[in-house]
């Protein structure tokens, strides 16, 4: 059988499985049964593609995937999240388009910490949007920042996506998300100089409104207690990973550990805070070890049946110039991004796309973060994007399809000029792997 014969099979039993409904994980196991049947010699073709993608989920390095979700989902459950979001707003007093900013700051928390675009984007449009809309913000700047925070919590670490990524890609997890830090403080004061923008254009956008006057030291009072706690968890234990003195597992098992303590401290940890947390986190965390499963075993088949190497071949035959193709595969993850969530996009296209990018010379921390920033913005990506829809649902009944795509484009913008700047100066995005 021909390499792209072996391609189309795989691939085409993937699509068909997931346009009939049945869910990723389970489209690529079926998927890879049939594969190894065929191209693996029959039942003991099966049985060592079982043994060998088991042997995938012992990895140390996906440790961290559970307890970055834990943290996230105590964050959440205590009330330490909202604690934060409401502290922030409270500082920030008549500053002109200050709900936004606090959305772009505090939502850019919980979906880092949660690793769910669009589950963060479902909390805060639900949240935020009717606030601001009640305060007579135009649509544009109370559903941007909510749309853009996603680009943003994907690369600024913990992010349990870009573990994911790292796990799938099999590259060094703590070098991805350290790579993610100057480039997320980079996006970060994109769309705090998009914000500011928006407001001196047109100040009728976010109009100013009387807030309770607070005294400097109340101020430092509720930044110390309602603030820095939940910050300094992420801080410390990115500054420990930095340093070298823990692994990104360990780093993990800290961030767990310090959200708990700070829920203790509060006395918002309740048994039912810990039910929902556990529960979340393992529901997620099953959905990542299957999708790992399917990976390691579909990344085997299209290895053994050529596909992979005979892709590659022919990609390379056109003698395109590196960028064109770093320009095709971004182009292609846009478009998938209107169709799928990003997990099944990572599982699709890691197996494809990671060859790919090593025989082009790329460095694949550099290019790992790249797909990042790609899988992000597809999500956004008018008119099928994902997150367009899920805002869609929670935005308040008079908002249409267009007022989210304008509100969109934006923040868009600020992701896209980042992947030029990291094209162009790869070391934002090395410069600290490298230390």
């Amino acid at each position: 059988m021909e390499w792209y014969e072996a391609l189309a099979l795989l691939l085409g039993s993937i699509i068909g499985l997931m346009a009939i409904g049945m869910p990723v994980a389970l489209a690529f196991l079926a998927a890879n049964i049939v594969g190894a049947w065929v191209f693996m010699g029959g039942e003991r073709g099966i049985s060592a593609l079982l043994n060998n993608g088991l042997g995938s989920l012992t990895s140390f390095a996906l440790v961290p995937i559970p307890l970055f979700l834990l943290m996230g989902e105590i964050f959440f459950h205590t009330g330490l999240g909202a604690r934060m979001f409401n502290a922030i707003d409270r500082l920030m007093g008549k500053l002109p388009g200050r709900l936004s900013y606090v959305t772009v700051l505090g939502g850019t928390g919980f979906s880092t910490l949660s690793g769910s675009s669009m589950g963060s984007t479902a909390l805060l449009g639900s949240l935020m949007v009717p606030e601001m809309s009640a305060r007579g913000y135009k649509k544009h700047m109370s559903i941007g920042p909510i749309l853009g925070t996603g680009g943003l919590a994907i690369i600024i670490p913990p992010s349990a996506l870009a573990v994911l990524l790292a796990t799938l890609a099999r590259i060094d997890v703590g070098a991805l998300l350290i790579a993610g830090i100057i480039p997320g403080l980079i996006l970060a004061s994109f769309y705090i100089a998009t914000i500011w923008v928006q407001t001196r254009i047109d100040p009728t956008a976010a109009p100013a409104y009387e807030v309770e006057h607070m005294p400097l030291g109340q101020k430092l009072l509720l930044l110390a207690r309602d603030v820095i706690p939940m910050l300094s968890v992420m801080v410390i234990i990115v500054a420990m990973m930095v340093g070298g003195i823990v692994t990104p597992s360990e780093a993990a098992a800290f961030g767990a550990l310090g959200v708990l303590i700070l829920a203790v401290v509060f006395r918002c940890l309740t048994w039912e805070a810990i039910k929902k947390s556990v529960v979340g986190a393992m529901r997620v965390t099953l959905m990542a070890y299957l999708i790992v499963f399917g990976s390691a075993t579909f990344s085997q088949l299209l290895a053994f049946s050529g596909a992979s190497r005979g892709l590659i071949n022919w990609a390379t035959g056109f003698e395109l110039a590196p960028i064109a193709m770093l320009c095709v595969m971004f182009a292609v993850l846009l478009l998938l991004g209107m169709f799928m969530e990003q997990i099944s996009m990572m599982l699709l296209t890691v197996p494809i796309f990671f060859p790919l990018a090593q025989t082009l010379g790329f460095d694949l921390i550099w290019f790992g973060l790249i797909m990042l920033l790609a899988l992000e913005i597809s999500f956004t990506t008018p008119p099928f994007g994902l997150l367009l829809f899920v805002m869609k649902g929670v935005a308040p009944p008079e908002t249409t399809m267009r007022d989210i795509y304008v509100s969109a484009f934006p923040f868009m913008g600020c992701s896209l000029l980042l992947v030029v700047l990291l094209v162009m100066y790869p070391q934002l995005a090395l410069w600290l792997p490298g230390l």
